[in-house]
């Protein structure tokens, strides 16, 4: 995930009973399939090689049972931690707000939802019958990546489409030594947003 060409694009399927989607990037090879696996008390994510699921690169387990405020443990395949992701709670009622720590716990990143009206109108639309095939449509929110000097090091934000199921990544500043962390910090931001609304 360190040499990626941005672009990436997030898809979910739709056609399968989990919660998963494919990463692509600019060039649209797949470097990811993310999993989560249904019916878990604590959230437990598998981003695999690619769709066949032969190698498991990375695994995101929450700390505790399904909770408001809950962090992610980011590890490798060999179970050393890279990193943490963890929902600033009551902060993230509005606008969604995610910090992203690194193996030693210090925070590196904030993931910071751009427009919460955007969420609400989604809400709102989305309770009305035909109207609601088209949200996908109309209402995309966007979230930024900021450093710690309040810098904007990435965007994610959602495609025009039914079920609201493409996202994009922009690159804006680099920061190649932390790609991964960020990127698997947004893969797991995006599995709970998405299912919020």
């Amino acid at each position: 995930m360190k040499e990626l060409k941005f672009p990436v694009k997030f898809v979910f399927n739709i056609s399968t009973l989990a919660n998963d989607f494919t990463a692509k990037d600019a060039n649209g090879k797949t470097f990811a399939y993310v999993r989560q696996k249904m019916f878990k008390l604590k959230e437990d994510i598998s981003i695999y090689e690619d769709e066949n699921k032969a190698k498991i690169n990375y695994k995101i387990k929450a700390d505790r049972w399904i909770d408001f405020s809950a962090a992610y443990s980011i590890t490798d395949n060999y179970g050393k931690e890279i990193g943490k992701i963890a929902r600033k709670g009551w902060a993230s009622i509005w606008k969604a707000q995610y910090e992203i720590f690194d193996q030693n716990k210090k925070r590196q990143y904030q993931i910071r939802e751009e427009n919460g009206w955007v969420k609400v109108m989604d809400f709102v639309l989305g309770q009305i019958p035909i109207l609601s095939i088209l949200t996908g449509y109309l209402f995309n929110p966007s979230y930024k990546v900021i450093d710690n000097k309040e810098e904007i090091v990435m965007r994610l934000k959602k495609e025009p489409s039914f079920f609201g199921r493409k996202f994009e990544i922009s690159k804006i500043k680099n920061i190649d030594d932390d790609n991964e962390r960020v990127l698997l910090g947004l893969m797991m931001m995006i599995l709970l947003e998405r299912r919020r609304g």
